[in-house]
């Protein structure tokens, strides 16, 4: 079938609105309120990439006990990564968020499980319209317990077929350094909540969580 000229253009535009790389948002954002030094030596810290930032964030904001969560690089070795270096998937980084949760209220595991569950780790150096290593699925431990528990959730998902796709590709990496990304992305998902993107690929996976992971829902999202 011959496809005209125009459509393949138009086609070409959607693709493009759709992708997280291509998105320039001012720096129009209210920075989130930080936590004291004091509350931050209370709480437990992870690492996860799962694609775009701006779902992962999304995602994990909405975990009971998770206290902040902030969008930034890791896996790379250039110091002070910008946002067009790692987009340009020229660097080692992936897009990650950073965890800091309240232990006594959510595990790690449980974390782990809420990771897992809120993307396709069966798809290689991409999610959904997001393609290159910038967006692979890793998790950064920073001991051995913390990988033990990623690879045991990984060998008990792939041994129940939780995931028809194929097998988890998701890359254990040692924590070395996290970068946080420019303040526009920050909590990029509640501010921006007609953006295309948001609302054709951030907001379906954010649905796919409340509605897999009632039990780790803070209250205020509930239904």
């Amino acid at each position: 079938m011959k496809i005209i000229p125009n459509f393949l253009a138009v086609i070409t535009c959607l693709l493009v609105v759709a992708s997280c790389s291509a998105k320039q948002a001012p720096e129009t954002n209210t920075p989130k309120p930080e936590l004291t030094q004091a509350q931050m030596d209370e709480l437990e810290v992870a690492y996860f990439a799962s694609g775009c930032f701006w779902c992962t964030e999304a995602v994990f904001e909405r975990v009971k006990g998770v206290q902040e969560v902030v969008s930034g690089y890791a896996g790379g070795n250039k110091p002070n990564p910008t946002y067009n270096e790692v987009a340009s998937g020229r660097t080692e980084y992936a897009e990650a968020v950073r965890v800091r949760y309240d232990a006594e209220v959510v595990s790690y595991r449980e974390l782990v499980r809420v990771f897992y569950g809120s993307h396709d780790p069966t798809q290689l150096n991409r999610q959904g319209p997001d393609v290159g290593k910038q967006y692979r699925s890793a998790i950064f431990y920073r001991n051995d317990e913390e990988l033990g528990i990623a690879k045991e959730i990984k060998q008990e998902l792939e041994s129940s077929g939780t995931f028809e796709e194929g097998a988890i590709v998701t890359k254990f990496t040692k924590y070395e350094k996290f970068y946080e990304a420019e303040g526009y992305h920050q909590g990029y998902y509640a501010a921006h909540p007609n953006d295309p993107y948001i609302d054709n690929v951030s907001r379906p996976k954010v649905e796919k969580f409340v509605k897999n992971f009632q039990s780790l829902l803070k209250e205020e999202y509930k239904k």
